[in-house]
């Protein structure tokens, strides 16, 4: 008996598969818990590979309507499913790695070299004069500094 069904597991496995690549980079990588090691992602990854391979299962059956379209898609649909996979594995494990340490970069608690730079009015500001100059009347125990990356 030929029945025309949609293939659901095989549809819904490659949109998580989706989901689960552009989600760390718009959603988990801001936190530190799922930022560091993406096993979060990683769920995600193996709940779309539990559907895609019941999807090729369900794909590549006999009763299928048009057996040849089906599996063609079935194909189709896996090899970019695995493509997605094995991209987002290479830039996170991988590509990362390639990234130069940060060996110049100040610490946490390191004392910096004296320095000048523009306030947000416009006005040169010395870290020496930040040290000095009373806040509301008391003396300054530190300064705090903030790099924003990319706004050089």
């Amino acid at each position: 008996m030929n029945v025309r069904r949609l293939n659901w597991p095989l549809w819904t496995g490659f949109l998580l598969t989706l989901i689960a690549s552009f989600s760390y980079f718009a959603f988990f990588v801001k936190f530190p818990a799922t930022r560091d090691f993406p096993w979060a992602n990683l769920l995600l990854f193996l709940l779309a590979a539990v559907l895609v391979v019941v999807g090729i299962r369900r794909g590549f059956a006999r009763d299928r309507a048009h057996p040849t379209r089906s599996r063609i898609v079935t194909s189709i649909v896996t090899t970019l499913s695995l493509l997605v996979f094995a991209f987002f594995v290479f830039v996170i494990f991988i590509a990362a790695r390639w990234l130069p340490p940060s060996t110049g970069a100040p610490h946490v608690g390191q004392k910096v070299p004296e320095f000048t730079l523009s306030d947000a009015n416009g006005r040169q500001v010395s870290l020496s004069q930040l040290l000095t100059e009373p806040i509301d009347g008391k003396p300054a125990k530190g300064v705090l500094l903030v790099f924003y990356r990319g706004w050089w």
